[in-house]
């Protein structure tokens, strides 16, 4: 029972201090002494979530070897959570997140980060992948001027219409844009509101 308790009193330490070091730069965390496998595996979800499998791996390899025995367990599934959104593998990161004991990301972020994985697929993916991602982000492209050609156009019907094809093109990108820029200022948003839940649950 004594040591049991021991454990736990360490899990929780360990916690507290992981959400302290979390406002940390990457150069203060390089730096930390005292708590250098948090601070080596916050690194490596900074990194993964920069899609950067190489450094998120070598930095969760770091961690784990600077920590003590019981705390290699949790690193581990930390780490493969991590390199399952750097790799952009969405059903190994539902099945690592939920692993730790975490809500797993909703059915858009998984969308999304299949999406990712076509448009631009991992560094050691090969020609044929990319050229795929080439591909599906011409595809995209054209589909989002058409949407927004379209809208532009029945916008314009109350008005008489009469758009030609390029006016209706350069108007149509940029309600696409607009578009655009407000999902992701509201995407960025609720994932500074997610994170932020996250590390008070964590306190």
């Amino acid at each position: 029972m004594a040591k049991q308790r021991q454990i736990r009193i360490e899990q929780r330490g360990a916690a507290e201090a992981m959400a302290r070091l979390e406002g940390l730069s990457d150069e203060e965390l390089e730096a930390e002494t005292k708590f250098k496998s948090a601070a080596l595996a916050i690194l490596g979800a900074r990194a993964a979530e920069r899609y950067d499998a190489k450094a998120s791996r070598s930095y969760f390899q770091r961690a784990i070897a600077a920590a003590r025995p019981q705390e290699r367990m949790q690193l581990r599934r930390m780490a493969d959570a991590s390199l399952a959104l750097a790799e952009r593998r969405p059903d190994d990161l539902k099945e690592a997140v939920e692993r730790l004991g975490q809500a797993p990301p909703s059915g858009r972020q998984l969308l999304l980060l299949r999406l990712m994985g076509l448009i631009a697929p991992p560094s050691p993916a090969g020609v044929l992948l990319r050229a795929r991602g080439v591909l599906t982000v011409l595809v995209l492209v054209a589909a989002l001027l058409a949407v927004g050609l379209g809208l532009v156009e029945l916008i314009s019907l109350p008005f008489g219409g009469g758009l030609g094809i390029g006016s209706g093109l350069l108007l149509g990108f940029l309600l696409v844009a607009a578009v655009l820029g407000v999902l992701g200022f509201v995407g960025r948003r609720r994932q500074a509101a997610a994170k932020a839940r996250a590390r008070a649950d964590g306190t």
